[in-house]
This record gives C-alpha cells, sequence and structure tokens, in this order.
C-alpha cells in the first residue's frame, strides 16, 4: 500500500487505534522541548508525577519567551528550569541562545522523529520533515515521563507547489496565500503535507516558516519531506547523520488536495487582526507605519535577515519609523556578525534585539497608542503586541524592509531589481550556550524561588452540576483573550493564583471577581474557541477560578485537549439557536454527569429561563474517565 509522508513516520510511532480518519490513536513521542512561558508549569507537572528521570530520546528546555527581567520572577524560573533540567536529564538552553524552534531545527531536529513541545509553534520541526507536534504542558509532561500522546486521527491534506517564486516573494507568501484560502479554520483536524515539484525550490529555513504558520490553520501540524535540501542543511549543521531521506510513496492517497501555483504569488501581508485577513500589498500600500519589527520563529534565520541587510545596505531607515531586528538564534547572530550584515543593520538605524520571542508574545516593543506595526511573525491578535488600539500587520522580510525605508506599507517590487547574494556561509558551529545534562542528576538540588507556587489541582465534578454563565464570547476567541500574556502577565506562569485574576481581562475585567463568588461557573463561545498558543494556562487558570465547562459551537485542537486535562468539560452546541438564547447570569444544570458523557450528549436545563436544550462532546472514552478523575495528573495518580 502507497503511504503518504504522515501515515509512515505515524506508523512508525503507533502505540493504540488505527490511523482511521477521526479514531483517537496514542503515538511514542522521542523528541520533546519546551519554553520558560510555558516549561516551568511543565516541570512542575513532570515533577508531580513522581518520575526519576526523562524518557524520551532527548527533552530541551528554552529560555527565549520570558527573558525580559523587570523583576525577580523571570530569573528565578529561569534558575528553577536549569536545576530541574539538570536533575532529571533535560538539555538547557540558556537565555540569549535562541529561540526554541530555530535552535531545535539547527541543533536537534530529526527527520521521521516525533516531537512534542509545549509551545503551538513546535510544528516548525516539520520542515525537516519531523512530525511535529504543539500541545499543553501537562501533555508533553506525560511523554516526558515516557507515556504516550493522543490524539484524533487528522484528515492529510496535500499541497502541491509547482513553479518557482518570482522576486520579491517569499515562504512567508506561501503560508500567507493558504492561510487566505482556508482561513484560520481550515486546518483544523488536518495535517498539511507539502510536495510537489516546488518543493525542491525552497530551503529549510523558508520550510520552516511555512510549517510554523500551520498552527495558524488551526492545523494539527504541517510536514515537508526529507530530501536533498534537508541533507545539505543538515550537513552544514555538522549532523549528517541524522538525515535520512523520507518522501511520501508514489501513488499515496490524501483527504484533499490543493495547488499552489508559485509564479502567480505576489507579495502579500496580514491585515488586522487576524492572520487570514491577507490582502495583496499592493493594495494597502499607502498605509503609514510606525514600526517595523523583523524575526521571531517565523522569519529569522540568517538568510531572511541577511537579505534585509542588502536592502538596507547604504540607506537609512524613515523618520517616523523605529526598525527593530530580532535574530532567531545566538548562531544566526554570530552569522550576521562575520559577514558583515550586522553592521549594514544597524548603520541603517535597526534597533538589534536579543536571541528570543520578545515582541511577538508582548514582551517588550509594542507599539505607539493607535500606532501601525509591520511585522514577520506568526500572529497579530488584537492586543497580542502589547497595544490595545495598534493595528498588526504580517509580511515577509522583503515588504518588512522596504516599509522599514520608506515609512509607508509598501510593496517590495517598488525597490527594483532583486539584489544578488553571494553563497551563504557555514553555519557557525558552537553549543556553548547548551548545558548538557549531568549522566546522574539524582543529588541535584532544586531551586525554587518564591514566585513558584503549588501546583494547583482539580477535584472531581458532582454527578449534578450547576453552573453560572459567567461569560459569552464571539467566534475565534484566542488564547491571548483568555489568559493574556505581556510583560506584566508572563511572569506569573508559575503563580496561578495571581495569574488567574487576569482571566478574560481583555474582554470583562470583572471576570475573575464574578467567578470567584459563583464557585462555579461555565464559558459560552462561538467558533473556533481557544484558537492560538498552545498556552494551558487558559485552562489551568479558569480551572483555578472554579469553571467547569466551556459551552461554544466548536473548538480549537489544542486549547481542546487541554481543558480535558485540567478537567473542564468542552461541550458543543446542537443547534445554534441554542447560543443565541443563553445569557450571561443563566444559571446552568446538568443532572447523571458521567451517565450522560459516556453516552456521547448531554441534556443541560436552563433554570433561569426554563427550558432545556442539548449538546454533545467530542470526547473519547479515556477523556471521560480523566474528566471524572478531575483531569489528567489526577488520573494518572489514581493509576499508581
Amino acid at each position: 500500500m502507497a503511504d503518504n509522508l504522515t501515515a509512515k513516520i505515524l506508523k512508525a510511532h503507533l502505540l493504540s487505534g488505527k490511523l482511521r480518519k477521526g479514531e483517537e490513536i496514542a503515538i511514542r513521542i522521542d523528541q520533546t522541548l519546551t519554553q520558560d512561558a510555558t516549561g516551568t508549569m511543565a516541570y512542575l507537572q513532570f515533577e508531580a508525577l513522581g518520575m526519576d528521570q526523562v524518557r524520551t530520546e532527548l527533552s530541551v528546555s528554552y529560555v527565549d519567551h520570558n527573558t525580559l527581567q523587570g523583576s525577580f520572577e523571570n530569573a528565578d524560573d529561569h534558575r528553577y528550569l536549569q536545576s530541574v533540567a539538570a536533575r532529571y536529564g533535560i538539555y538547557f538552553s540558556r537565555p540569549g541562545n535562541g529561540i526554541c524552534h530555530q535552535v531545535h531545527l539547527e541543533r536537534f531536529g530529526v527527520p521521521g522523529k516525533t516531537l512534542l513541545g509545549s509551545d503551538s509553534h513546535t510544528p516548525t520541526g516539520g520542515g525537516l520533515g519531523m512530525l511535529a507536534i504543539g500541545a499543553g504542558g501537562l501533555d508533553v509532561a506525560v511523554a516526558m515521563a515516557g507515556g504516550p500522546f493522543y490524539l484524533n486521527m487528522p484528515e492529510v491534506l496535500r499541497v502541491n507547489l509547482v513553479g518557482e517564486l518570482p522576486p520579491w516573494t517569499g515562504a512567508k507568501d506561501i503560508i500567507l496565500e493558504l492561510l487566505r484560502r482556508l482561513t484560520v479554520k481550515g486546518g483544523v483536524g488536518r495535517i498539511i503535507e507539502y510536495g510537489g515539484p516546488g518543493v525542491k525550490e525552497l530551503t529549510v529555513p523558508e520550510r520552516a516558516t511555512i510549517t510554523n504558520m500551520g498552527a495558524e490553520l488551526g492545523a494539527t501540524t504541517s510536514i515537508f519531506p526529507s530530501d536533498e535540501v534537508t541533507r545539505r542543511f543538515l550537513q552544514s549543521q555538522g549532523r549528517r547523520e541524522s538525515w535520512i531521506e523520507l518522501q511520501a510513496d508514489p501513488g499515496a492517497s490524501y483527504d484533499g488536495d490543493i495547488t499552489i501555483e508559485l509564479d502567480k504569488l505576489e507579495p502579500l501581508a496580514a491585515c488586522p487582526h487576524s492572520p487570514d485577513a491577507v490582502r495583496p500589498i499592493r493594495e494597502i500600500d499607502s498605509i503609514p507605519v510606525d514600526q517595523v519589527v523583523i524575526g521571531s520563529c517565523t522569519n529569522s534565520s540568517f538568510e531572511d535577515l541577511r537579505l534585509v541587510a542588502e536592502i538596507l545596505d547604504g540607506k537609512t531607515v524613515h523618520p517616523r519609523v523605529s526598525l527593530a531586528i530580532a535574530p532567531g538564534s545566538r548562531q544566526v547572530l554570530l552569522m550576521l556578525a562575520r559577514s558583515g550584515a550586522l553592521e549594514k543593520l544597524i548603520a541603517a538605524g535597526a534597533r538589534i534585539l536579543e536571541s528570543a520571542c520578545g515582541p511577538c508574545i508582548g514582551m517588550g516593543q509594542a507599539p505607539p497608542s493607535g500606532g501601525v506595526s509591520l511585522r514577520t511573525f506568526n500572529r497579530n491578535f488584537r492586543g497580542r503586541c502589547g497595544t490595545a488600539d495598534a493595528s498588526v500587520y504580517l509580511a515577509g522580510p522583503e515588504a518588512a524592509a522596504a516599509s522599514a525605508l520608506y515609512g509607508r506599507i509598501t510593496d517590495p517590487r517598488e525597490l527594483g531589481e532583486f539584489p544578488e547574494l553571494p553563497p551563504a556561509p557555514s553555519p557557525i558551529i558552537d553549543d556553548r550556550m547548551i548545558i548538557s545534562p549531568p549522566a546522574d542528576g539524582s543529588g541535584v538540588e532544586i531551586i525554587r524561588g518564591p514566585n513558584i507556587k503549588p501546583l494547583p489541582l482539580n477535584s472531581p465534578p458532582p454527578d449534578k452540576l450547576t453552573m453560572t454563565v459567567l461569560l459569552k464570547t464571539g467566534d475565534n476567541i484566542t488564547t491571548d483573550q483568555i489568559m493574556p500574556a505581556g510583560t506584566k502577565i508572563l511572569p506569573l506562569r508559575s503563580n496561578i493564583p495571581a495569574m488567574s485574576e487576569y482571566v478574560f481581562a481583555p474582554l470583562d475585567e470583572s471576570f475573575a471577581r464574578r467567578a470567584r463568588e459563583a464557585g462555579s461557573g461555565i464559558v459560552v463561545g462561538g467558533e473556533n474557541y481557544g484558537q492560538g498558543s498552545s498556552r494551558e494556562h487558559a485552562a489551568l487558570a479558569p480551572m483555578y477560578l472554579g469553571i467547569k465547562a466551556v459551552l461554544a459551537k466548536s473548538f480549537a485542537r489544542i486549547h481542546h485537549t487541554n481543558l480535558v486535562n485540567f478537567g473542564i468539560i468542552p461541550l458543543v452546541f446542537e443547534s445554534p439557536t441554542d447560543y443565541d438564547r443563553l445569557q450571561q447570569d443563566d444559571i446552568l444544570e446538568i443532572d447523571r454527569l458521567q451517565e450522560q458523557l459516556e453516552r456521547g450528549g448531554v441534556t443541560i436545563a436552563n433554570r433561569t429561563q426554563g427550558y432545556t436544550f442539548k449538546a454533545r462532546h467530542e470526547l473519547s472514552q479515556r477523556q471521560v474517565r480523566i474528566i471524572m478523575a478531575g483531569g489528567l495528573l489526577m488520573e494518572v495518580r489514581g493509576q499508581k
């Protein structure tokens, strides 16, 4: 039987279930990654599992999000992360070494392996031929303990790339075109597999930009074949032995097929406030720009930034524009310095940031009030940048550089002839900022600062569940809106009591107070509830406040799983009209909870308005057991 690339890797890692669309399967995880915004909680959860050491082939802890040390909390968490890595056999990438996805691509990724990361952009590894999946920290903790990762077998959508990219277009335009066609919901329940003759024209960093932003489609993951391009990349990184050829079989079948003709693409941009609000740049090229930021885990490779340096060479950034550049890794920064590209960037007026996630997660470089920021990032949700009324556009590095020069959103084709770039120098291999774990870490003392509070645990739900509707939201609610990030809140990631005060703050600042007063609450949502970041805090903090269920029209994959993991019941309306009828402060009741969940659907009584309606769920029987145990950690503990 001819297998597609996805099926080949899944078959090699399948522990239970069958590769039938929609069926729950369990797979073995080879590698894990965490970053510091999610990692502290993930390792607290791993400690709670009572393991002596990680049981994966490789686990890496990165510090790349909470690097702005405005007070003691972030620095304390970094000491905890370094000590827990040494204790349990985890590699530790120090602050300044780079963004987890970029560094993992360079130094650890292996074609054909499975990678589970506590970051929604973990699918970046698919650019290297990995099956790389983003998940909540608790799922990663279980994987580090040797447990399987469960998911519903997705559809596999083939994206056929044909032709060659014209000058002044790039990988960003490919994924923006796909977002334009499919929207932020178009990848839900799917794995995106790239193929076709156009694939060989894309470098590994370009492929990684595309797979990274597959998260914005809602896809489970995205993947490219491992081919000669992959081999050359790994060889340049001194890791030739990690390469294997991995291609779909001729005649392999897929659940759908899309063709993108690369030679017909033009420079594109995502407009505020969604990555799928895509338009040709030529249609919006009169909009003044206050800020341009180049970097993040999408377009921060040496190839991206040396192109920007060539465009800016001998010129000066427009007087109105603040240009900031964040190299993706220490390796990239060293190469920029040695090649002379860094000098060109600085001379043109660029502000060089550290190699970290930074502005993408709202950690610094907030635009001015009502300002316009053009970024090479992956998300432009309202307020994520740190300025509530700012407008953020997403584009490739070519357009970003042109816009920085002209002071307005600029089609890079206005720059004229595409610059001739010399062959890229060999990467600088220097892993001194990656600390290997000791052979025996049993004697390592784990350092805990005062901001690290005990891990909150849920309890099994009552058989008769009574809840107050605390909030009714619209479609495409993001985890940024549920549990915001930024300089004020991110440092509280290991302190759930403090962090819970900001749950739903962008939508309703009174939410936390009202949730505490109600004691038992439910949130009502629209389509694609919980899109965006994998942050499990968007489930954990509401659980701490007493949220027992979320009733929505549909859910984003990772958030749905996170809700289950913390014992919050994700329910789906049977009829959209029931969504319309519900009001904030209604009292809802579910009787015989376990019996109804095991049956596949529930009847909900609206005690305030005096009627009943039906909801269904998309839970496996395993997930029902997790809910009834009070969450995954409680269920795992109960098995011991």
